[in-house]
């Protein structure tokens, strides 16, 4: 009898430990969450699929922060161990950039240096309130290549939970798009659009800089056509997307033309053209009033075969965003927010995966646009809001018209488009025209193709402190971010057949925040519940065990 007692216990033993063995060496796990948050999409499992050399992940969140970025952390955990899980060539770190208090200045300008913004938090405690200043970044290294991921994603007037939930719902898209970086062997190229009074680099230079990450850039320009036009087409030829940023002087017809044997080639383009000619800058003098007035291009003809019109008119808008303006004398000035009409806040449909999950965006100065029938499929991306209005130029633009209330009677006239996504098999638009020029090569009949319209040149300009480019999107005067940088980087990887790690960004992920006012409210409650029920079930155990225990042994 014994013997077999100790041959029973010996086996359990034995497959106790074979259990373990098993339950350490082999990884099986089923996502139960309704919004399946730890399962990697295909698109992120094909972009960590591609490293084959070790990368290490600094996530600068280590120490202490508020609840609401300690759950950021916890998700940042839980997504870098999928990861890792998935690839044993990733490894990363926790680690608290400030942790050594005496060199936190040093520490701070090397990491404003390396391009990595600081955000403020504020921290109660014992009835004090303080401001800190952390880093919501993560360091993505390989041997020969460092990515910098942003955790923390912007919004206008976001809660706490919203700021959290988008936060948490764009990690899985922000580290896979690191990882996609450090996979990219052969580059698509880009040409930057010169020769018509477009922008300058300065004024491009953030959202270029992100778009070296995945592409080559280089410039072309196009006053050069009157001299060796075919050398230009040969050259432009070589790339896959257009990039025509806010031009200024009218295009002439073998420029257009060449452009326009680029699209039917297959190279896809960006345009993003101002209509009106207006500055913000210039109602900065001492009447506060400036001219619009409509901008001759020369590429009406051209937008019009593709199927779309941009009018010389501008958007007045209700949902507008601010610009800043100083008031009293030089040696007191005051600067305060004021309403911009003419500045839309600009508010995605999500109809799209270019411009899903998207914070709002802004637009300066910006013209309304008719779609066209034709064969093309055309998507309305953007549009203003239904309490808007067109003003016809020439106009006269005067800051007064801050101090005055708009009549919102008149604010009927909106949902106007701003920008147009086209897709089909182009046409030239000289089809049946007397050719400007003869290009060796030239086409009537194209195959399929995108290009993407919009109707404010601005939309790309990233603004300037100390002559240095700041992120595009921010604004330095109201210190609000736009999404204006997600849009076009979304637009440029589409357009270029890039949309597998778009469409993480669909990915919906609720985090469930507590409700602070229900804390303090049923805080005594729920302390009774966690600590009293337990102590109640021990002593019921108890009792009843030592109650089995004598009747038992009294038999």
């Amino acid at each position: 009898m014994k013997r077999n007692k100790y041959t029973l216990g010996l086996l359990g033993c034995l497959l106790f430990l074979v259990i373990n063995i098993l339950g350490s060496s082999l990884t099986y796990k089923v996502d139960l969450t309704e919004d399946k948050r730890y399962t990697l999409s295909a698109e992120a499992l094909t972009a960590i699929s591609q490293i084959n050399s070790p990368v290490t992940i600094d996530v600068l969140l280590g120490g202490e922060l508020p609840p609401e970025f300690t759950r950021l952390r916890r998700e940042i955990n839980q997504i870098l161990k999928e990861f890792t899980a998935e690839n044993s060539q990733l490894s990363f770190n926790i680690v608290d950039p400030l942790e050594n208090e005496e060199d936190n200045e040093v520490i701070i300008a090397e990491l404003q240096a390396f391009g990595l913004t600081p955000a403020n938090i504020t921290i109660e405690e014992n009835s004090k309130v303080s401001q800190e200043i952390f880093f919501p970044w993560a360091i993505v290294n390989s041997k020969n290549k460092t990515i910098k991921v942003p955790l923390l994603k912007n919004k206008l007037g976001a809660t706490a939970e919203d700021r959290v939930n988008l936060s948490v719902q764009n990690l899985e898209y922000a580290f896979a798009d690191a990882f996609s970086k450090l996979g990219i062997k052969n580059k698509k190229k880009i040409a930057v659009i010169k020769g018509n009074g477009e922008l300058e680099d300065i004024y491009l230079a953030d959202f270029l800089s992100d778009l070296k990450e995945y592409y080559n850039l280089g410039a072309i320009t196009l006053d050069s056509v009157e001299n060796n036009a075919q050398q230009v087409f040969d050259q432009l030829k070589s790339y896959d997307l257009a990039l025509i940023a806010k031009p200024t002087q009218a295009f002439s017809e073998k420029e257009k033309y060449l452009l326009d044997q680029f699209i039917v080639h297959g190279g896809k383009s960006i345009w993003l053209i101002d209509q009106v000619a207006m500055e913000l800058d210039s109602l900065f003098n001492e009447e506060g009033t400036s001219m619009a007035y409509p901008r001759e291009l020369n590429l009406n003809d051209l937008l019009f075969k593709y199927g779309v019109r941009i009018n010389p008119v501008l958007v007045n808008d209700m949902y507008f965003t601010q610009i800043v303006l100083a008031t009293g004398n030089e040696n007191n000035a005051q600067y305060n927010p004021v309403p911009w009409f003419y500045n839309p806040m600009v508010f995605s449909p999500n109809n799209h995966p270019i411009n899903n999950n998207l914070e709002a965006l802004r637009f300066q100065f910006t013209s309304s646009m008719d779609t066209l029938s034709n064969s093309y499929r055309k998507t309305i991306l953007l549009s203003s809001s239904p309490l808007s209005k067109i003003d016809a130029t020439p106009k006269i633009i005067n800051l007064d018209m801050i101090t005055s209330p708009p009549d919102k009677e008149l604010y009927n006239n909106g949902n106007k488009p701003l920008a147009v996504l086209i897709e089909g098999a182009f046409s030239s638009a000289f089809e049946n025209r007397v050719l400007p020029m003869t290009l060796v090569g030239s086409a009537e009949k194209g195959e399929q193709n995108k290009m993407l319209v919009i109707s404010d040149g601005d939309i790309v300009k990233n603004q300037l402190r100390n002559n240095r480019p700041l992120e595009l999107g921010y604004d330095k005067w109201t210190n609000n971010y736009f999404g204006n940088k997600d849009f076009l980087i979304n637009s440029v990887n589409f357009l270029l057949d890039d949309s597998g790690l778009i469409n993480i960004r669909n990915k919906k992920v609720k985090i469930p925040l507590l409700d602070q006012e229900k804390i303090a409210a049923q805080k005594t409650k729920w302390q009774l519940i966690n600590i009293g029920v337990p102590l109640a079930l021990l002593f019921l155990f108890g009792f009843a065990f030592a109650y089995r225990r004598k009747k038992k042994f009294a038999a």
